[in-house]
């Protein structure tokens, strides 16, 4: 139980909030990173290696960029149902086997990271999907290549869906890095749960829904501001 009329209360409670937002900050910084970096590629093999897709042939090969594109949705669709608590146990070995712990906001980094990746990677895809196909066709009729179809057009036409779908995948992880927090993961979540709840202080806690909120109100305004900008360039 922690007591209220301790002169240092509020200065151990700023100073414990401060230090779980600082490790917040950290862990879904750094996974949001590997997320962008793999979750991105993802998504563009998903629509580029179907059938009659600027990759559908790698290689030289039709049924290479079948089997490519099958085998990634496939993976993307287990990644996304296995509810985050599962996947973080399920991952204990692994992310041993990276971080060389599973404690830790190091360690949190992993399960957050395999996490995001598909989904941020759907939402690329679904983001791509919605360029209007006359671009592409127009870029191949005047012999671009098909880097530049894939980054001058597909990608860079889908700026402003790809600026919502990172905003969303931000929310989210913030949303995880709670759960993962409980369970020794550090930031906010392990704040809320051996503060607010092993020890019975409201204060901890109602300090550290107030904190979710509003960063999760600050990225998905900034993720609708950058869209809204993006689309009127």
């Amino acid at each position: 139980m922690i007591d209220r009329n301790d002169p240092y209360f509020w200065a151990d409670w700023f100073e414990t909030i401060l230090k779980g937002t600082g490790e917040t900050f950290y862990t879904v910084g750094v996974s949001l990173l590997f997320t962008v970096l793999f979750g991105l590629a993802a998504g563009v093999l998903l629509v580029t290696t179907e059938s009659r897709g600027l990759l559908s042939r790698p290689f030289g090969s039709r049924a290479l960029g079948l089997v490519l594109n099958r085998v990634l949705d496939l993976l993307v669709n287990i990644g996304r149902s296995i509810p985050f608590i599962i996947l973080m146990i399920l991952l204990i070995p692994f992310t041993r086997l990276i971080a060389g712990s599973f404690i830790g906001p190091t360690a949190a980094i992993v399960p957050l990271t395999i996490a995001g990746i598909p989904f941020f990677a759907r939402l690329v895809e679904i983001g791509i999907r919605e360029v209007p196909v006359g671009l592409v066709e127009a870029a191949q009729s005047l012999g671009a290549t098909r880097w530049t179809i894939l980054t001058k057009v597909m990608i860079a036409e889908a700026v402003p869906a790809l600026a919502l779908g990172l905003s969303t995948t931000v929310v989210g992880l913030i949303g995880y890095s709670a759960m993962v927090g409980a369970v020794g993961g550090g930031g906010l979540g392990d704040v809320a749960f051996r503060y607010g709840y092993q020890r019975y202080s409201p204060e901890y806690m109602f300090g550290v829904v107030i904190l979710l909120i509003l960063l999760v109100q600050v990225f998905q305004s900034l993720g609708n501001f950058a869209a809204r900008r993006l689309s009127h360039r």
